[in-house]
C-alpha cells in the first residue's frame, strides 16, 4: 500500500511487511522541512532523550527480556550456519514479534509466545554464533544456554507478563518487573500506609519505583539519576538540557527543566509541578512527552511505564481539537451524570492535533492515536489536562485499511457498509478527540475520595477507558457537533454507533488467542459497552443478532434509543469512579468485559484468517540525522527507513544503556 508525497509526487510505502499477527507501517511528518534550524536541532535532542529511555520499557515487563534481546540480536548478527529454510525464517520471525512486543509477552494479550522451532535448533543457533557477543557473565556456551533456553521456551516460566483475573495475587501472577519477593497484599498495605486520605493533592506514590523486599523489609527502588535505570535516565537528561538550550520558549524551557529536576530526584512533587508547567505550556509548536507515564502494565494500577512521544503541532486537526476543547464546559454539562459528579468549571482543557515524529518505549513500534494527560485526577481538576490527535499515524491507519475487505464481511448490510466507508476516518477522529480532550478530562471525585488506583485498583484503567468512550459515544449522535462544524450531519454519528458495536462485540476478538479471556484493559473497555448496551436493549431490539449464512451480525436498528443506554452506563461508571465503588466496578468489569462466546469467537476468527489481514499494527520511525558544521550542528534531516530489522538493530546497537542481568 502506497500514498502519493503531495510535495514531489513519489510514492510513500505506507506497509512494508506482515508477519505473524502484526503489520508493519511507516508514516510520513508533514510540515518537517518547514522548521526553523533550531526547532529541528530541538527536535533532534528530543529524538535522542527518546531513545534513550527505550531500554527501560524492556526491564520494566521482564527483568530477563534484555538478556534476551541482545542474545537474539546476537545471533542474528553472527550466526554462521544456514540463514535460509523454514527454521531460520521462524526464528527470525519471533524476533519480530519479541521487537514489536518490547519483550517476550505479547504486547496486547500479555501472554508469553514462544518460537515455534525445536530447542535443539536453538541450542545450535547459539553454538554457531559469536559467544563474546552473548551478554550477561557467563563462562561458557552450555551455561548459557541452560540459562536462556527455558526462559524462552518454557511456558510455563513468566506465562504471562499482567494478570487481572479476579480471586488471584496479581503480583505473584504476573512476569513485569515492578515488584519482588512482594505479594499484592503486601504492596497494597505499603501505598495505603503512604496514603494521606485527607490530602487532596495525592502523590502518585509507586509512579517510578520498583517495590522490593530484602532481608525482610519492603522498600522502593526509584528510577532516577543515581537509582535503578541510572545508565539510561543519564543519558535521557543529557539530552534533555541540550534541549533547554534551544527551546522555543521560557515556558517550554522551564517545563523542561522540572523534568529534568524530577529525572535527577525522583521527587513526584517534581513530577506533579513538570505537568504543571507542561500543561501551561499551550503555544509551542513542538511538544514531547518523556517520563513514566501509564499504568496499564501494573495489575495494581500504579507503576508507570517509560514512554515518549515528540511531536509537532497539526494547524488543520488542531482547529477541530480546539472547537472542542473550546466547547469542553458545554459538554461536562450537557452530560447525563450525576450533577454531584460535574465539574461546574472546567478549566485548562487544550488540545492540539499533532503530527509524531518519533516514539519510543511503550508508545512504539505499536501507538496510541490520542493522548491525554496528565493522569493524576487532581491536576485535571485544578489545572486542567492535554489532549492530542495523533494526526500521521491516523492518516497510516486509514491508508493501510482501505479496501482491506473487513467492513464487508462483518457489515450486516451494503448501506452499513456505504455509510462506514464515506464517514469512517471522520468519526474515528471526533471520537478521539472527544475520548481524550471531553471524556478523559470530565467529571470529578466526591470530596474524601483517593487515588481511583486505590479505590478501584485493578479495575481502575478498564473503567477509566470506558468513561472516556461513553463520553465520545453520548456525544457523537449530538446536533450540537453539526451546530460547532464538527461534522455535516447525525449520521457521521451513526456510523460510529455501528464500527463500535462492530468491533466491540466480534472483530476486536481476532486479537484473543482461542479459549482466552480479555485482558487488555481497552477491550475489556469496549466489549463492556458494547455487551452491556446489546442486553439492556434487547426488550425493545436496539441492537439485534443477526445471521445470514451461517455469519453472525450485530445491527444497530436505533440509534437514537442506544445513546440513551450509553448515557446510563456512563452515568453510573461515573458514580462509580466518583464514590470509589470497588465492587460495582469489580461486577460490571467481570460479567460484561472479560468472558468470550468461544463459539462467536471461533466464527470471528475463522471469517477473519479468510481476509489475510494482521490484526496488530506497528510503526518504524523516521529516523533524524545531524548536519555538522565542524562541531557544531547546522541541520537536522529527516529519513524514512523501510526495514524494520534494521531499525531495530540500530536502535539496539546506539540507544542501548541499561546493563544485561543474568
Amino acid at each position: 500500500m502506497t500514498e502519493k508525497n503531495t510535495k514531489n509526487e513519489t510514492p510513500f510505502k505506507v506497509q512494508t511487511e506482515q508477519f505473524a499477527d502484526i503489520k508493519i507501517l511507516r508514516f510520513r511528518v508533514p510540515g518537517f522541512e518547514d522548521l526553523l534550524t533550531s526547532q529541528k536541532i530541538l527536535l533532534y535532542y528530543l529524538y535522542e532523550a527518546a531513545l534513550a529511555g527505550r531500554d527501560i520499557l524492556w526491564d520494566q515487563n521482564f527483568r530477563y527480556n534484555l538478556l534476551i534481546r541482545r542474545s537474539l540480536e546476537n545471533i542474528y548478527k553472527t550466526y554462521k550456519g544456514e540463514r535460509t529454510g523454514q527454521n531460520w525464517e521462524t526464528f527470525v520471525v519471533y524476533l519480530k514479534r519479541v521487537w514489536f512486543s518490547n519483550g517476550i509477552h505479547h504486547h496486547y494479550s500479555m501472554d508469553k509466545f514462544v518460537p515455534e522451532i525445536p530447542s535443539d535448533y536453538f541450542s545450535d543457533l547459539i553454538k554457531n554464533s559469536d559467544f563474546a557477543g552473548f551478554p550477561g557473565n557467563f563462562d561458557e556456551t552450555d551455561s548459557f544456554t541452560e540459562t536462556l533456553i527455558p526462559l524462552i521456551f518454557d511456558e510455563k516460566i513468566a506465562s504471562k507478563r499482567v494478570v487481572q483475573d479476579a480471586g488471584t495475587d496479581l503480583i505473584e501472577a504476573s512476569a513485569n518487573n515492578f515488584y519482588e519477593n512482594i505479594s499484592q497484599q503486601e504492596a497494597e498495605d505499603f501505598y495505603q500506609k503512604l496514603t494521606d486520605p485527607d490530602n487532596s493533592r495525592p502523590v502518585s506514590y509507586g509512579l517510578n519505583s520498583k517495590l522490593v523486599k530484602e532481608n525482610g523489609v519492603i522498600t522502593e527502588k526509584v528510577w532516577k539519576v543515581g537509582g535503578m535505570y541510572a545508565e539510561a535516565i543519564e543519558k535521557i537528561v543529557f539530552w534533555l538540557e541540550k534541549a533547554i538550550i534551544v527551546a522555543e520558549n521560557p515556558i517550554q524551557k522551564a517545563t523542561l527543566s522540572k523534568l529534568v529536576d524530577f529525572y535527577r530526584t525522583g521527587d513526584l512533587d517534581a513530577f506533579d509541578e513538570y505537568n504543571i508547567l507542561w500543561l501551561q505550556d499551550t503555544k509551542s509548536l513542538i511538544d514531547v512527552v518523556n517520563g513514566f507515564i501509564e499504568v496499564y502494565g501494573d495489575p495494581l494500577g500504579r507503576k508507570g511505564t517509560f514512554e515518549s512521544v515528540v511531536s509537532i503541532r497539526d494547524v488543520e486537526s488542531t482547529k477541530r481539537a480546539k472547537t472542542v476543547s473550546d466547547n469542553a464546559q458545554w459538554f461536562e454539562d450537557h452530560s447525563p451524570t450525576h450533577p454531584e459528579y460535574k465539574k461546574k468549571n472546567v478549566t485548562g482543557v487544550s488540545a492540539k492535533g499533532i503530527n509524531v515524529v518519533i516514539e519510543s518505549g511503550d508508545c512504539s513500534p505499536s501507538t496510541p492515536i490520542g493522548i491525554n494527560l496528565p493522569n493524576a485526577d487532581w491536576i485535571r481538576a485544578e489545572y486542567g489536562s492535554k489532549s492530542v490527535t495523533i494526526d500521521n499515524i491516523m492518516t497510516a491507519y486509514d491508508e493501510a485499511s482501505k479496501n482491506s475487505g473487513a467492513i464487508e464481511e462483518f457489515a450486516w448490510s451494503d448501506e452499513e457498509v456505504q455509510l462506514s466507508k464515506k464517514w469512517g476516518n471522520l468519526c474515528a477522529n471526533l471520537h478521539v478527540d472527544l475520548h481524550e480532550i471531553v471524556g478523559h478530562g470530565s467529571g470529578k471525585l466526591k470530596e474524601g475520595v483517593g487515588n481511583p488506583a486505590d479505590t478501584l485498583k485493578n479495575y481502575a484503567s478498564t473503567l477509566e477507558e470506558a468513561r472516556a468512550d461513553l463520553v465520545a459515544l453520548y456525544f457523537a449522535i449530538d446536533p450540537k457537533l453539526v451546530g460547532l462544524n464538527l461534522m455535516p450531519e447525525i449520521s457521521v454519528g451513526f456510523a460510529e454507533y455501528n464500527s463500535y458495536v462492530r468491533g466491540g462485540m466480534m472483530t476486536q476478538l481476532v486479537r484473543v488467542e482461542p479459549g482466552k479471556n480479555i485482558e487488555e484493559s481497552h477491550m475489556r473497555n469496549r466489549q463492556l459497552i458494547a455487551a452491556w448496551a446489546y442486553e439492556k436493549g434487547k426488550s425493545e431490539n436496539i441492537i439485534e443478532k443477526k445471521t445470514r449464512d451461517g455469519k453472525t451480525f450485530f445491527v444497530v436498528n436505533n440509534h437514537v434509543l442506544l445513546r440513551e443506554i450509553f448515557g446510563a452506563l456512563l452515568r453510573e461508571i461515573q458514580r462509580i469512579k466518583s464514590e470509589g465503588d470497588y465492587e460495582a466496578g469489580k461486577n460490571l468489569v467481570e460479567k460484561y468485559g472479560v468472558k468470550v462466546d468461544l463459539d462467536l469467537h471461533q466464527e470471528v476468527l475463522e471469517r477473519w484468517k479468510k481476509l489475510n489481514i494482521a490484526p496488530f499494527s506497528g510503526f518504524i520511525n523516521p529516523r533524524l540525522v545531524p548536519v555538522f558544521d565542524g562541531e557544531n550542528i547546522v541541520d537536522v534531516k529527516i529519513e524514512y527507513p523501510e526495514d524494520f530489522i534494521g531499525q531495530m538493530l540500530e536502535y539496539g546497537e546506539k540507544h542501548s544503556f541499561l546493563p544485561t542481568k543474568n
